[in-house]
């Protein structure tokens, strides 16, 4: 039974290996045909663009995970919606609807 699991562990590995060898060999490739030709920048090595997807990664990404970071926010959502009483729920869905809560809809403007 351990065997089992080191050996899907080790499959895993491999498959995200290579998953990340391709998906750097695709950014080194688009980067190589498009950057020089457009901007005049210099050809990057296969090293170098897995540095940028690494850099990317960490300034837009973040390693926090996957979509479970949101699940607090949805329960949470969740329970404050079920709390609420029709009333309060169709002023919440006209609040979404203005786009900007009351910066962005007609009643905020004061009348004169």
């Amino acid at each position: 039974m351990r065997r089992n699991w080191f050996l899907r562990g080790l499959k895993f590995g491999l498959f995200a290996i290579l998953f990340l060898a391709v998906f750097t060999f695709v950014v080194m490739s688009l980067w190589n045909w498009l950057m020089p030709a457009l901007f005049g920048w210099h050809v990057i090595s296969f090293w170098q663009a897995l540095g940028l997807l690494i850099l990317s990664k960490i300034l837009f990404g973040g390693f926090r995970g996957g979509p479970q970071r949101h699940w607090k926010w949805r329960r949470r959502m969740m329970e404050r919606w079920e709390q609420m009483t029709p009333e309060e729920r169709e002023k919440f869905r006209n609040t979404m609807r203005g786009g900007c809560g009351h910066f962005g809809s007609p009643a905020a403007e004061p009348k004169a």
